[in-house]
């Protein structure tokens, strides 16, 4: 797992989020719940990045804010399932936790974002 570097440039950094999480669920055995699980987070983890993009493009502030309420709500669905595939997966608990971390500062950033772009 690399570093999360570039924390200031947030399309490279959600999307370096969205490749660590399909590289993670890419180690995962298949079974029934895991499937599941794998295909909610991955769902959710690259829409983070995708929602930001589109925010970057949107054509009115009421848009753009919209745009980054679904990077932060998307962040936040993204560590509900991390929490999920840790409990079915115990043995990757570091990197999970890391990823979980990395999730939890962009869920912040993004509150910030929508928090500011409300003013």
């Amino acid at each position: 797992m690399t570093q999360f570097k570039n924390k200031y440039d947030l399309e490279e950094r959600t999307a370096r989020f969205a490749e660590e999480i399909i590289d993670l669920c890419k180690k995962i055995r298949l079974d029934t719940i895991n499937r599941r699980i794998i295909d909610q987070l991955i769902r959710s983890a690259t829409s983070i990045g995708v929602n930001y993009i589109e925010a970057n493009g949107a054509p009115s502030r009421k848009d753009f804010a919209n745009k980054i309420h679904l990077c932060k709500k998307e962040a936040q669905e993204t560590k509900h399932w991390l929490r999920l595939l840790l409990m079915t997966n115990p043995e990757l608990k570091n990197t999970i936790n890391l990823l979980w971390d990395e999730c939890q500062q962009l869920t912040m950033i993004f509150a910030k974002i929508a928090l500011s772009s409300k003013k």
